[in-house]
């Protein structure tokens, strides 16, 4: 692993121990921060968005790297204070202009809009993040490689810039005067993530909000017009593989519907919402309503300890996947991650309370139980004993049996059979 995956699979478990605290603080405090499925599905995309990390950095990085030593118009030093904190400011202030093409430009938001879609605003939101950003998002930062910055200074910065951010993404923190003015806060983020009108397309700034302030997309937020989270097209699923397309399936939609080439064109470019006047009469869409009903399918008390238990084992999966990343085959990598995916996409299935949920849960605890039983390992650890294999295999073959009774013992729904909670 590189430096960013290893701090990023150290913090892991800090982030998750941060996360029980600001839940019991507004237990408390008698607030509802946290509903378990949002919690999972944001998770869940974030566990997403390191796989794909670990094999777009030869993109990202790699470009960096190639542009920092052939274009780089100064030499400067990794050793140097002043190098590194000039990194960061420049880090902090290309940041605000992809965060603002981001919310300008539909194919940036295609990406973007991951991390808007939870209805909820708690600091599993911050962890949420997309799986695609890493197609364009790259661009955005070369002027640093031009400047002369050195690939480890950047890695770093931009590390602590993301690092940062996790924090803001709370309704538990209040206003904190002079802070808000000049750093990015939770009350100034709080407002980034509404989609009231007074608050939409503001506060850019992943550090500082300085940059809003000098560029004129700064808003404070208004006790009297509370925040809304979400966005104005709600995803109203918990699956991770739709939340990262829909905004592309929808845009290329339009533009295939789009009679001029002209219009196929821009509706990729302009901004978020914007559609051709001849797509928008054919095939129209209902008008944003703030006092929509949310998307909470419910579950029973003990689906919801089932998904918990199963996110957690996903998620011990997912942090040796990060640590094999540079030892495992290329082929073993990508089928890890493949079976990674598609697993958080079942669970995602299964917390939406659907038929089809359950189905594809068994055939995942399934594959879960037939690879170590047909490869005599797992992956990383081609070589298992006779008892750990066995072992391997009881996990889900006993969480199928859980399963099972879990929906043999939950009510149903009148008329459909579809299992709801008791």
């Amino acid at each position: 692993m590189n430096t960013q995956e290893i701090i990023i699979t150290w913090a892991t478990p800090v982030f998750l121990v941060l996360i029980a605290l600001e839940l019991l603080w507004a237990r408390l405090r008698g607030r509802t921060v946290y509903h378990t499925s949002d919690a999972i599905s944001s998770l869940g995309l974030g566990v997403i968005s390191q796989i794909v990390g670990v094999f777009s950095k030869i993109l990202t990085l790699g470009i960096y790297a190639w542009c920092a030593q052939h274009l780089a118009l100064f030499t400067l030093p990794a050793n140097n204070v002043l190098v590194w904190v000039t990194a960061l400011i420049a880090y902090d202030f290309l940041y605000y202009w992809l965060h603002r093409a981001g919310h300008e430009v539909n194919i940036l938001w295609a990406a973007h809009v991951v991390h808007h879609q939870s209805e909820d605003y708690n600091l599993s939101t911050a962890l949420r993040q997309t799986g695609s950003g890493v197609l364009l998002g790259w661009l955005f930062y070369l002027p640093m490689a031009v400047i002369g910055y050195p690939l480890e200074v950047f890695v770093v910065v931009a590390l602590i810039d993301l690092l940062y951010q996790f924090w803001v993404h709370t309704e538990l923190v209040g206003r904190l005067g002079w802070f808000d003015r000049v750093f990015c806060s939770p009350s100034n983020h709080r407002a980034h993530h509404a989609v009231n009108d007074k608050y939409l397309d503001k506060n850019y700034g992943g550090i500082l909000i300085l940059w809003d302030r000098l560029f004129g997309t700064f808003v404070e937020e208004d006790d009297r017009d509370p925040p809304v989270f979400g966005t104005r097209a709600p995803l109203r699923s918990w699956n991770p593989l739709w939340a990262n397309a829909e905004v592309y399936w929808a845009t290329f939609k339009d533009a295939w519907h789009a009679r001029r080439w002209r219009d196929k064109l821009l509706v990729w470019l302009k901004p978020p919402g914007w559609r051709p006047a001849d797509v928008a009469a054919r095939f129209p869409k209902p008008a944003f309503d703030i006092q929509r009903e949310r998307f909470l399918p419910v579950l029973s008390r003990g689906f919801v300890i089932y998904s918990l238990v199963q996110f957690a084992l996903l998620l011990v999966m997912a942090v040796q996947f990060l640590d094999l990343a540079k030892q495992l085959p290329a082929l073993a990598l990508f089928g890890y991650a493949v079976f990674l995916v598609l697993s958080l996409t079942a669970l995602g299935a299964l917390t939406e309370s659907k038929r089809s949920g359950v189905l594809l849960e068994l055939l995942r605890l399934l594959a879960t139980a037939a690879i170590p039983l047909l490869s005599g390992g797992w992956f990383g650890v081609p070589h298992m004993s006779p008892g750990a294999i066995a072992a391997l295999a009881a996990i889900p073959a006993g969480s199928a049996l859980v399963l099972g009774w879990l929906v043999l013992s939950t009510p149903r729904q009148a008329g459909n059979g579809k299992p709801i909670p008791g």
